[in-house]
């Protein structure tokens, strides 16, 4: 519990933690507090769209539902952020003690998320506020790792001279330091022309595909392809279905999803890496922490995700992981490889939820 709260404290209109706030270390022995009262032992998941990133929280989610004996609810939102809401609305109607949430129009969902907070829940969210407990990528380490192993390619295999694509999520400001990251490499080398630098819409495969497929038209060749998993594997697809892929490009892409790492296996694919924010991992902390919530346990308030840049040589143990998060869970050094926590939150300190767009990043 965060020092000097109580139980009397957490109110209705409470604005949170407003203001950026370097977040300390969580410790995972601070002292519980009250378990909610009058809420159920239900954990939610309001789904943006069915993506395999969000497709492995889900997994992570239900995982620690079953085993903490919590009921498990999911719907999918189908990038509707009307319906989204909607969901959020009817659970605290319900009486949710728990739920997780993601949307593609983050501040028309926060009022809804922070009536979901005011009325005692748990509520996890992916990089935009307002949660109980946040998760966050280090935004700009995660597009530089990606970035870095691009620029290696086109130093070894084009001289140093690429036409690049990004597919970016700008449109959404908690992301934009991941292409800060792109963009800061690559203006570095001398011989790289980034020839379109767009937000597809929605952030899918199909929105990049439809992207992709007009970039062709003014840029028939193109040499590297960078963004989200979901819209570079639509880059390729438009790429092979305009007889312009090779098996030399480089396209790379984060979430680590299923699709890509199948790419990366045949060897001869343009897809060439793909950055892993192993989302069964985190959905599955985020569980646990969800069921220590209800019992009036101290949570973090903020995790980060950590980026890993898969290779043949540690593709199988992370394959392993995304089945079972569990294990990694109980093991600290695994769990250790994947997340980060800080802060710490509870019922009685819920008003100390955040409510700004929380980085462990300075950059």
């Amino acid at each position: 519990m965060i020092a000097g709260s109580t139980f009397a404290s957490a109110r209705p209109g409470a604005p949170g933690i407003t203001q950026r706030t370097v977040l300390p270390t969580f410790n995972p022995n601070a002292p519980s507090c009250h378990a909610p009262a009058g809420l159920t032992k239900v954990l939610a998941y309001v789904q943006e769209n069915d993506r395999d990133f969000l497709q492995g929280v889900d997994h992570g989610l239900a995982m620690a539902a079953k085993d903490r004996r919590l009921e498990y609810r999911r719907v999918l939102a189908e990038n509707d952020v009307g319906k989204a809401i909607a969901q959020v609305q009817s659970f605290v109607a319900a009486k949710v003690g728990a739920m997780v949430a993601t949307s593609p129009d983050p501040e028309a969902f926060s009022p809804s998320l922070k009536q979901a907070i005011w009325s005692g829940a748990f509520v996890g969210t992916i990089v935009p506020p307002p949660a109980t407990l946040l998760l966050n990528a280090p935004q700009y380490r995660t597009g530089k790792v990606l970035t870095d192993a691009a620029i290696d390619h086109i130093n070894t295999k084009f001289g140093g001279k690429a036409k690049v694509v990004l597919l970016t999520q700008d449109t959404m400001e908690f992301l934009a330091p991941r292409f800060a990251a792109m963009r800061d490499g690559l203006n570095a080398i001398p011989g790289v022309t980034i020839v379109a630098d767009i937000a597809p819409k929605p952030v899918t495969k199909e929105g990049g595909f439809a992207t992709m497929k007009t970039i062709l038209l003014a840029n028939p060749d193109v040499d590297v392809v960078l963004g989200a998993d979901a819209v570079v594997l639509g880059a390729l697809e438009a790429l092979r279905a305009a007889g312009k892929d090779r098996p030399d490009q480089f396209l790379g892409g984060i979430d680590g999803e299923a699709e890509a790492v199948a790419e990366i296996k045949k060897g001869n694919s343009p897809y060439k890496a793909s950055i892993s924010l192993s989302s069964p991992v985190f959905g599955y902390a985020m569980g646990q922490f969800a069921a220590d919530w209800l019992e009036g346990k101290s949570i973090p308030q903020a995790m980060d995700i950590l980026p890993i840049a898969l290779t043949t040589a540690n593709l199988a143990q992370y394959e392993a992981d995304l089945v079972d998060p569990a294990s990694v869970y109980a093991d600290p050094s695994r769990r250790d490889a994947y997340l980060k926590m800080y802060g710490n939150i509870c019922y009685d300190s819920r008003d100390s939820y955040l409510n700004f767009p929380w980085s462990s990043e300075q950059k």
